[in-house]
């Protein structure tokens, strides 16, 4: 019998359902399932597979769509740093005088410039200031002026992103920026009533007010069913009230919360710890810039780049990932975002990344305007492993089940100890990027995210994912873009 032709119609209809088959069947069966009881179509998602050096991808799905990366857009920061100011790049805090202190009095202002340092915490203000106090000063009769001037004067609502303002992770940048301009409450559940509360840095005229309720069962979100606000008390002084449950089980636990902006919660601060140290402070405490005469009285310098970066990668520190950004504008004028990302874009293209789909907003991921594509990320990935500042940049990420925001992952799992991955995560975003050694002692880079609505039932599906790569992909899928 002669064969029969299809009509072209059908022959193209049958065409177009094979090729969408074999775009699905790219991804792993497993990595299906789990999608499929997600509910997250293969559409959401984007992932490439790679050997380090380089050669044919293990999984190419969609990798040159333009997603959100989440957090994971802190890779592209950090070893553009890392690359372009060096492991052991570092920032200067300094203190500055036009008179200089005579028989223990500064009759004059104190100027104190601030450059951007990410990590300037209680301990390096601390010895700043006992700098200081080693030189003889007691009194300060003078003003101290604060030199901001860094980075750009730019309004910055802190509540924009999601309505949390005091939430650590929504703090803006600046170049005096002073522990995070997060304060530190630690909780402990004692006998009877609430739970006993510390603070620190001190924070002259702040009193905590300690609503919190201390209740039976277990702890799960504890920081959820916590609130803090912040009331005008009189004379300049301020009540933060903390309010809400916490569960006996909890035990102790930290929580950070950001209650002012960054020029009060320096000034409060500095007051405190200068009168703890045995100084006293008769002036005001306002911004300004250092003018030319000034003469430097001290200074401390910061972490190196190489532990900043650690910092930032290991816990997905927003506000430090912003400083950092800030700090790949060119010198020389007051840093501000545009000018931030076009020192990335000087970089990518010194070393010849062409990252077509980059688009960044702040450095962070803690954006809903910042894209990059799998294949993007994955291109600097192979880079990064070539260069020589992979030691730093690897050992920054966090280890499978070992630290970091890894640190929970199951012990057990074959992956404990064996991956080197940064996370992402927001509401309609999962994501997770970096080098992996499968079973067969094969090192891989991994690029995947998934943006999609039901994204907060994704674990699963990167788990899937993880799991098939360490494995070694024995049967040797499909490759298509």
């Amino acid at each position: 019998m002669p064969m029969r032709l299809l009509p072209m119609h059908l022959l193209l209809t049958a065409t177009l359902a094979l090729l969408s088959a074999a775009a699905q069947a790219v991804l792993p069966a497993p990595v299906l399932q789990a999608l499929k009881a997600a509910e997250i179509p293969p559409s959401a998602v984007s992932v490439v597979v790679q050997p380090v050096e380089g050669g044919p991808a293990r999984i190419s799905h969609q990798a040159k769509l333009a997603m959100n990366p989440a957090s994971v857009m802190k890779l592209v920061t950090t070893y553009a740093a890392l690359d372009t100011l060096g492991p052991a790049f570092s920032w200067r805090t300094e203190l500055l005088v036009t008179k200089p202190p005579r028989d223990g009095v500064l009759d004059g202002p104190l100027y104190i410039r601030g450059s951007g340092d990410p990590a300037l915490g209680m301990e390096q203000l601390w010895l700043l200031l006992r700098e200081l106090r080693s030189r003889g000063v007691r009194d300060i009769r003078g003003d101290v002026v604060t030199d901001r001037s860094r980075y750009a004067t730019a309004s910055y609502d802190p509540g924009a992103f999601d309505n949390e303002p005091m939430a650590p992770y929504n703090v803006g940048p600046d170049a005096l920026l002073f522990a995070h301009n997060a304060l530190r409450i630690r909780l402990q559940p004692v006998e009877g009533g609430s739970p006993a509360l510390w603070a620190e840095p001190p924070l002259e005229g702040v009193q905590i007010d300690n609503r919190v309720q201390l209740v039976a069962g277990e702890c799960g979100d504890w920081k959820d069913t916590l609130t803090a606000t912040v009331q005008p008390a009189g004379d300049g002084r301020l009540t933060l009230q903390i309010g809400g449950r916490y569960a006996r089980d909890c035990g102790e636990r930290i929580w950070n919360v950001a209650p002012l902006p960054h020029g009060e919660f320096f000034a409060r601060a500095l007051r405190a710890m200068w009168a703890e140290l045995g100084g006293r402070l008769a002036g005001r405490i306002r911004d300004g810039v250092v003018p030319p005469e000034a003469l430097t009285l001290g200074g401390i310098d910061s972490p190196p780049l190489a532990e900043v970066v650690r910092d930032i990668n290991k816990y997905s520190n927003n506000v430090m990932a912003r400083q950092l950004f800030l700090t790949l504008a060119p010198a020389g004028a007051p840093a501000d975002t545009a000018a931030a990302q076009a020192g990335l874009r000087a970089w990518a293209t010194r070393r010849g990344l062409t990252l077509n789909s980059l688009v960044m907003d702040n450095g962070s991921g803690l954006s809903r305007a910042e894209r990059l594509s799998a294949a993007d990320l994955a291109t600097v990935l192979r880079h990064a492993w070539a260069s020589p500042v992979m030691p730093e940049f690897m050992s920054s990420l966090p280890v499978y089940a070992v630290d970091g925001t890894l640190r929970r992952r199951q012990k057990t799992s074959p992956l404990a100890g064996q991956a080197h991955l940064k996370t992402g995560s927001l509401a309609d975003t999962r994501s997770i990027a970096g080098y992996l050694l499968d079973r067969n002692g094969k090192r891989v880079l991994l690029v995947a995210w998934l943006n999609h609505p039901n994204a907060k039932r994704a674990q699963p599906v990167l788990d899937a994912l993880l799991e098939w790569v360490w494995a070694g992909n024995p049967q040797g899928l499909p490759v298509t873009d």
